[in-house]
Parts: structure tokens; sequence; C-alpha cells
């Protein structure tokens, strides 16, 4: 399982303690966090920005394998061992920034 993440606005007070408790939460259940800058790039990559408009509410997105029983999933894999690599550096919440196109 995978917590995401984004936010461009770091000065929204209500988002950052939203994510405060969505972040003890996940700590508390070993969920792996990623912080996402660009949540308008993280919509284009997962479909949610409609022709012209504005992209949906991506701000906290699950990432879950349901087929994880029958064969580990490479790349929740790869991404569970950055996470891993970064909490022994004492970074909890590691930050991956997405370019624009």
């Amino acid at each position: 399982v995978l917590c995401l993440l984004a936010a461009d606005n770091e000065e929204d007070v209500a988002l950052q303690i939203h994510f405060t408790l969505i972040q003890a939460f996940c700590c508390e259940n070993h969920i792996n966090i990623v912080r996402v800058s660009n949540m308008r790039r993280l919509a284009e990559i997962l479909g949610g920005v409609k022709p012209g408009g504005e992209p949906v509410d991506l701000h906290c997105v699950l990432l879950t394998n349901p087929q994880s029983s029958l064969m580990k999933d490479p790349a929740l894999s790869t991404v569970s061992g950055f996470c891993r690599e970064s909490r022994f550096l004492d970074q909890w919440v590691p930050v991956v920034h997405l370019p624009d196109r």
C-alpha cells in the first residue's frame, strides 16, 4: 500500500493539518507515504484532468495491489524500497518533484 500526498500550495493551513493527520495514520499502520509536487502533472499521469478543465482533487491517493498475494508488483516494491531508505535517513515523508511537460 502506498499513500501519495500531492500539494503545490504549502501555505494552505487546512490542507497541511489534513496531511499531518493522514501521515500519522499511515505511520501507525505501516503505509508508505510519498509527497508529490505538481498536482496538475500527477493528475495528467493518472488521467484525472478533464479536457480544458481543472484537475480532479488528487491531494491524497491511496495505491493498493489487489494481486499482491499472487505476484509482487515490481514498481510498488521499488517505491517501497525508496520509502524504507528515506526513513533510514530520517526523511519520513520523501518528496518527489514531478516536472511539467
